[in-house]
């Protein structure tokens, strides 16, 4: 799995420290957004899309960015409703969330098969989404 932090206010120090905290998690790539309100870091275990995976991922027009820990198991499927009406630049699953999020608004988690927890920031507000396990 991989390692995600963020918070309410532009700290690059702080988030970069953070960040290594989590390189067990994540040994393969680190990523950051930093803007006025916002400070987002991802650190990366590469399992989807190896080469074009890496994080914070946008949308088309960059409004809206995700930093994601988890696995969506059926990514495949929610992406081929969203071909038709989004730009893909990447094969992760990770990009659906975003595309799906604009398309389906929060109603997006219900169609997911997942474990993981996301992060995601409009130009207007951050959301933050844990989804729990069941264990059996």
């Amino acid at each position: 799995m991989c390692g995600i932090c963020g918070f309410n206010r532009k700290d690059e120090n702080l988030c970069k420290s953070m960040i290594d905290t989590l390189k067990h998690r994540g040994p393969d790539d680190e990523g950051f957004y930093f803007d006025e309100n916002v400070s987002l870091g991802h650190r990366r275990l590469s399992i989807i899309d190896l080469a074009l995976g890496h994080q914070p991922i946008y949308n088309e027009d960059k409004s809206i960015c995700i930093v994601y820990n988890g696995e969506i198991y059926n990514y495949k499927e929610i992406r081929k409703e969203l071909e038709n009406k989004h730009k893909f630049y990447t094969n992760s699953d990770t990009e659906v969330i975003i595309h799906a999020y604009e398309e389906y608004s929060f109603e997006c988690v219900k169609k997911f098969n997942e474990c993981g927890h996301s992060v995601f920031m409009t130009k207007i507000k951050i959301y933050c989404f844990y989804q729990e396990i069941d264990l059996e």
